[in-house]
């Protein structure tokens, strides 16, 4: 296949939909020769915060001289965003040509009556087979979705779980409490492997205690108390954290610090391990840490900022962070949401600051209208604004807002993946 050809094929497997298990992963990767099986990974989940921390790992990597596969979900502007080795994205006829591939051995399952494989599965193996004929040393792996039944979680024992914050995310699937989203995303700890974990509350925190227990897994968690924001403003910012001084990244908001302190303490578990880290590629490899649409500025005048929020927890980091920022800047907000979304929680993060709200409709079959969106705006904000396109959302606020504004535009990263095209970074 050419590359439009493998998105076509990629694509046209939405219809068979998300279904979280292991069987048909195992069948596929059985007819490939099970590529994941010669492979070496740090698995990575939680609900916000995942693809922050594979950039800072797979970079402290990448600076200590590994080659690194990385594989994230969803992308932001192109497809070949999601699997990478060393940063760069795999080519197009790479892609279509590993599609073929993979879409020869989907035939031979379905020959033999088993049922086709969903997207994501499709494209897990793909990065599989990818990562081994290009010999990494080590793939960075994001969970998709939950994480005991994810397709990621095919992988045996890896070289280490990291999982990161737990919040109320996907709960037709993962459960409707902290306690049961986190015994789902902990079923990426494994047999006598090690975990570390972001800081979590202590209810959470025992789910994990419990699993490792269960499976003779060690346990780590990443020390905040040490933590001290030094400085920060829109190019970055710098910081202590655990011992280490003045360390800096790019990344804005005090969530990213925390993000940088989990890879620290992961990257320190790897060291342990025999990896060739050390404090100076920690110290590079946070620095050249680039990760599109959390909190990436735009455009400066005026000052225009994306972010990939898109649940509670991630709205409320983003409002803490913009008064921490631009305390003084009047704040106007372009939202767009899906219907099947606590979309209310995300809107009471934000509405409070917020000077208007500008009111769009992604462009998805499971996006809330934006005059139905407006409607509930209207109950949180005096000035609700209602456009037809994101792109008339963005003219409409480059034209009402002057110096003292910021502009935020925040939701899913295909819906601030648009916006991002727009001022074509």
């Amino acid at each position: 296949m050419n590359y439009a050809e493998a998105m076509e094929y990629i694509h046209n497997t939405l219809k068979f939909g998300i279904k979280l298990g292991l069987h048909n992963m195992q069948i596929l990767l059985d007819l490939m020769g099970n590529p994941h099986r010669k492979l070496r990974f740090v698995h990575v989940a939680g609900t916000n915060g995942k693809g922050s921390t594979v950039a800072y790992i797979s970079n402290i990597l990448i600076e200590s001289g590994y080659r690194v596969g990385i594989y994230t979900s969803p992308y932001i502007e192109r497809f070949t965003e999601r699997i990478k080795i060393n940063g760069q994205e795999i080519g197009e006829s790479e892609l279509g040509r590993l599609a073929d591939f993979v879409k020869e051995k989907v035939e031979v399952m379905l020959e033999k009556g088993e049922n086709h494989p969903t997207e994501f599965e499709i494209v897990t193996a793909i990065a599989f087979q990818f990562f081994l004929e290009n010999s990494c040393d080590v793939v960075v792996l994001e969970v998709g979705l939950g994480g005991r039944h994810d397709s990621t979680n095919i992988i045996g024992t890896p070289e280490l779980s990291v999982i990161t914050t737990i919040s109320y995310d996907h709960m037709d699937r993962l459960g409707n409490t902290l306690e049961e989203i986190a015994f789902e995303k902990a079923g990426i700890i494994k047999e006598s492997g090690n975990v570390v974990i972001h800081p979590q509350t202590d209810s959470v925190e025992r789910v994990f205690c419990n699993i490792c227990r269960e499976k003779g897994a060690k346990l780590h968690k990443a020390d905040f108390t040490q933590l001290r924001v030094i400085e920060f403003g829109i190019d970055g910012q710098k910081f202590d954290c655990d011992g280490y001084k003045s360390l800096e990244i790019s990344l804005l908001g005090e969530h990213q610090v925390r993000n940088a302190c989990v890879a620290i303490k992961a990257c320190e578990i790897l060291q342990g391990k025999g990896f060739k880290i050390t404090d100076e590629t920690i110290r590079k490899g946070l620095k050249s840490t680039r990760w599109p649409g959390r909190m990436e500025v735009v455009n400066r005048n005026p000052l225009f900022i994306i972010d990939g929020a898109h649940n509670a927890e991630g709205a409320k980091a983003l409002s803490n962070a913009l008064n921490q920022y631009f305390p003084d800047k009047r704040k106007i907000f372009i939202i767009g949401v899906l219907k099947d979304k606590d979309y209310k929680s995300i809107i009471e993060s934000v509405a409070p600051i917020s000077y208007k709200i500008v009111a769009v409709t992604p462009n998805s079959d499971r996006a809330l209208p934006a005059e139905e969106l407006a409607i509930v705006l209207k109950s949180y904000c005096n000035s609700v604004l209602i456009n037809d396109t994101i792109k008339d959302a963005v003219n409409t606020c480059m034209q009402i807002s002057t110096t003292n504004d910021l502009i935020c535009a925040f939701g899913s990263l295909y819906f601030i993946g648009e916006i991002r095209k727009i001022f074509k970074l």
